[in-house]
């Protein structure tokens, strides 16, 4: 942690000599250091450190770090440019103004090879494969093997740890991590570090068995009902569960009851209303034959956004379980799952429900300071910090999905559905940022979610639009907030609890800065609705009061460029949001949660940043295993998380402070062989500091 005496030298170093009005305004530790300090040397005496040119989206590193020379470094003829959509796992859409060729006569362009469409990772395994007959019991006394005869694994036990499985691995002195916080390994006889868990007993036949061990000192964390240990992670989802949902079995009827209206309203609007758009007989005529739904959303449970509650932000691969668990240590107050698709849930695939896994520490609720007659009724101790993100192409699925999520989740904190994933493979499917484009479809979804989801909350991500040249997300805002004019007077708010809104288009991707002028507008807006829903109290316009969210509040929350307590602050006090999400700044600097909670900037240490990524492999360990599989996982993951971390510019070695997320530093040489090896871009030296 920077000492204040550090950052005052900073401040100094970045601004040069303050003027007697700039001491003015400074602490008066601060005005006794530079009012004693020596006076400046003048030119004759000795020569003006010559004046570096600032050049866009390149840091400046102070010159006794750079590897090149100093007029190269401004000009930032090395920095290498990072296509962050890269973290997406696909590419940027095709521009929309390319020229088309064919139209000229001439030859079509061919379309750029090596797109990045389905990553790849390879297969990991043991040499043989042990079955799990065996796998998890003593030597001598195996579970029947259902396959008998016909079974293909290996049941010779030492034969398996012999050969079938590489060595155990001497990495933490040899002990299983998972083992050594929770006195059990559910990975068993796989576990690549069985030998510290494991002894071989002498019967009094003379025989030797091999056997696990368990710590009797730890609790036990066994279910029977899900058949695997919890080790802290909560919503965890039985498997029969998934098995039923595969095969339809089980019965969504408040889902099938307000689709069943859904479906006999769109039939009326389309009949009555399409056919003469301006005509207010037809208008009438449709009001006339308006059907009530089956019922309307249960009072839900009461969020909070506020100064004291940064938010760590969905985040595709990196939005882990171990990454969230981290960033939580570090003080994120918020947490959201990694994306997940909507039907893959509803058809019981293990793979999208893993993804609604939370750990214990993300079932807390967050800080809160009461400040406002609204936050007056909020109750935290009902509150948590974990909320789940899902996308969805169709109204029925975004509503099914909700109410199995409701269903079978005990700990949400928001169900948020997501407006503005970019990438191709969500967008082409009518999903994602291209509901920006279709908000009578999205209105239909944040409904029926709030009809179906019980006490969960309803909130929405969203992008300031598709195109740059058609922002949208003003209009969609005010939906989202009062609902349309057509079914307001009807049903009243959509009910949608939060907004997030990203300052990019779709087709900004990560090209440019976030604009947080125009997120401000918005978050003006949002202000505007809840002074006119508290002027149409008292008459008969008053919407009811079932359909608003949080007491008559909308949160509106602001996401982008994010990367320091200044950054957050910044946006808090400028845009008038209610909080701040941080995504890439998070992977880049977990401890900026930390910062935010201090109010300064944290300078740490090489050895410090590498104690984080030790926390990531043990925290990954115990949610994939300790064995071939999981700690592949947690290897693959791992690098992920290098890809951005490496990206960190110590404070230490810039020339001007705050840093900026978007800026990418010269060659340098950092303060510590450990901080080099850290900041490299190469795998290479990151297997080097395991």
């Amino acid at each position: 942690m920077a000492s204040q005496e550090t950052m005052e030298q900073l401040a100094v170093e970045a601004n040069g000599t303050a003027t007697k009005e700039q001491l003015d305004g400074e602490p008066a530790l601060k005005r006794v250091k530079l009012d004693n300090s020596d006076p400046p040397q003048t030119s004759h005496d000795t020569p003006q450190k010559p004046h570096r040119e600032k050049f866009k989206g390149v840091a400046m590193i102070k010159e006794e770090y750079l590897i090149v020379a100093p007029a190269q470094a401004e000009r930032g003829d090395d920095v290498e440019a990072v296509d962050d959509d890269a973290a997406e796992g696909r590419t940027a859409p095709p521009r929309q103004d390319r020229q088309d060729d064919s139209r000229g006569g001439g030859k079509k362009k061919k379309q750029k090879g090596g797109q990045n469409k389905d990553r790849e990772f390879g297969k990991f395994s043991d040499a043989l494969r042990l079955c799990n007959s065996a796998a998890w019991t003593p030597e001598f006394s195996p579970r029947h093997c259902k396959n008998g005869d016909r079974c293909n694994a290996l049941h010779d036990l030492r034969k398996y740890l012999r050969e079938g499985r590489r060595p155990d691995l001497d990495i933490f002195d040899g002990k299983c991590p998972v083992w050594a916080t929770f006195g059990k390994c559910p990975s068993g006889w796989r576990c690549l570090f069985v030998s510290s868990h494991m002894k071989e007993v002498e019967h009094e036949d003379g025989r030797k068995e091999l056997v696990l061990v368990d710590d009797p000192s730890k609790p036990s964390d066994d279910d029977d009902e899900l058949g695997e240990m919890k080790l802290g992670v909560m919503n965890m989802v039985a498997t029969q569960i998934k098995l039923d949902l595969s095969r339809k079995r089980i019965k969504l009827d408040m889902s099938e009851k307000y689709l069943e209206w859904l479906a006999k309203d769109i039939d009326i609007y389309r009949d009555h209303y399409h056919k003469q758009k301006d005509d207010e007989d037809v208008a009438k005529d449709y009001r006339a034959q308006y059907i009530e739904p089956p019922f309307k959303p249960s009072e839900k449970r009461r969020i909070y956004f506020g100064r004291e509650t940064p938010v760590l932000a969905p985040l595709t691969t990196q939005g882990n379980l171990p990454f969230r668990r981290l960033c939580v240590e570090l003080g994120a107050q918020v947490t959201y799952s990694e994306m997940a698709l909507g039907l893959p849930l509803l058809q019981g695939q293990k793979a999208d429900w893993t993804l609604m896994r939370a750990h214990e520490s993300e079932v807390t609720p967050p800080r809160f300071t009461p400040s406002g007659p609204t936050e007056q009724s909020y109750d935290n101790s009902r509150d948590l910090k974990f909320g789940v993100q899902i996308t969805a192409n169709a109204p029925w699925i975004a509503v099914k999905t909700t109410e199995t999520l409701a269903r079978f989740l005990p700990h949400l904190r928001v169900i948020d559905i997501n407006c503005g994933c970019p990438i191709d493979m969500v967008y082409k499917t009518g999903a994602g940022s291209a509901l920006l484009d279709a908000p009578s479809k999205l209105e239909r979804m944040i409904r029926g979610m709030n009809a179906v989801s019980g006490e969960v909350p309803i909130t929405a991500k969203i992008r300031m639009g598709i195109r740059d040249d058609k922002l949208t997300a003003q209009k969609l805002v005010e939906r989202l907030a009062r609902g349309s004019p057509d079914m307001r007077d009807k049903l009243g708010a959509p009910g949608c609890a939060a907004v997030t809104l990203h300052g990019r288009t779709r087709q900004q991707r990560y090209t440019r800065a976030a604009d947080w002028s125009y997120i401000a507008e918005c978050a003006a807006l949002i202000k505007q609705y809840d002074v006119k829903t508290n002027d149409l109290s008292d008459t008969i316009r008053e919407t009811e009061e079932n359909t608003l969210p949080n007491g008559g509040k909308m949160y509106f929350v602001g996401n982008g460029d994010c990367y320091s307590h200044t950054d957050y602050f910044d946006h808090l006090d400028n845009a008038r949001v209610d909080s701040v999400m941080i995504a890439r700044g998070a992977i880049i600097k977990p401890w900026i949660f930390e910062e935010i909670e201090k109010g300064q900037y944290l300078d740490k240490s090489a050895s410090e940043r590498l104690g984080y990524v030790e926390k990531f492999a043990r925290y990954g360990m115990e949610a994939w295993g300790s064995d071939e599989i999981g700690i592949n996982y947690t290897r693959r993951f791992m690098l992920e998380f290098l890809s951005f971390f490496s990206r960190y510019i110590p404070i230490g070695v810039l020339e001007h402070l705050p840093p900026s997320i978007n800026e990418r530093p010269p060659a340098y040489r950092a303060r510590d062989d450990l901080e080099t090896l850290l900041a490299s871009k190469n795998y290479k030296d990151w297997i080097k500091i395991r």
